[in-house]
């Protein structure tokens, strides 16, 4: 059984999550530099077996394209050349940030640790990768 991963694409920073092999639990992987993430999902895909990339689509409250939009459909694009035996799907990712933001201020977690940008992005990877299991069930 393959796991799920999820991707919170950014230009600078990327967050990620997997779900367990029974895809019912997601789990903050990392933050990686976004320029280092293919060669990063290269060593784990082969150390781990992943069966559905799934990647948070910006988009604003009318449902429409926001500016980072194009960002994340170039990656799904790469994402479809490095992995083309794993499907990927675009998941909307509306309020994941926010979420998370809220999750790490309901944690108790300190300020200083809050305004840790890779933090927030691994646990909106975590957000939107639990969503989607919760969504499939």
């Amino acid at each position: 059984m393959g796991r799920i991963l999820a991707i919170d694409y950014g230009k600078k920073r990327t967050g990620l999550a997997v779900s367990d092999p029974l895809k019912m639990i997601a789990t903050g992987l990392t933050t990686v530099a976004s320029h280092a993430l293919i060669p990063f999902l290269k060593d784990y895909i082969r150390k781990e077996p992943v069966e559905k990339i799934i990647i948070g689509l910006p988009l604003d409250l009318q449902g429409r394209d926001t500016d980072a939009t194009p960002h994340v459909r170039e990656m799904i694009r790469i994402l479809h050349k490095h992995f083309p035996n794993v499907p990927v799907e675009a998941v909307d990712e509306r309020f994941t940030s926010q979420l998370a933001s809220r999750t790490l201020v309901d944690s108790g977690l300190k300020k200083k640790a809050r305004q840790n940008k890779a933090l927030v992005d691994e646990v909106s990877a975590t957000i939107l990768l639990q969503g989607y299991l919760q969504s499939v069930l």
